[in-house]
């Protein structure tokens, strides 16, 4: 799912020609947020149909500019608190 995700965001770059703000978030994938400077670049049906939740059930969380990586996606993991080990470990787009 990260890596859709982050493909989506890349095809979002280079038609919009930035990422979605914080403000907007993963959902600007889905459906054209308001206040685009050029909306007739969004395309009709989204970047991506749907928002997938990570494996417990929970949206993934977005971050431009990101901390590990030009923009984060991760999951808190199984707790959906931040850090922890084992199944409870964040995952992200800078993960291995």
């Amino acid at each position: 799912d990260i890596a859709s995700l982050e493909n989506a965001l890349e095809l979002y770059r280079l038609q919009m020609l930035s990422y979605p703000s914080i403000e907007h978030g993963l959902e600007a994938l889905v459906s054209a947020p308001d206040g685009l400077a050029a909306p007739e670049r969004y395309p009709t049906e989204g970047f991506i149909k749907r928002l997938p939740n990570d494996p417990w059930g929970a949206p993934y969380q977005y971050e431009f500019p990101g901390q590990n990586s030009t923009v984060d996606i991760y999951s808190y993991g199984a707790d959906g608190q931040p850090g922890g080990e084992g199944l409870d470990a964040d995952i992200g787009n800078w993960s291995e």
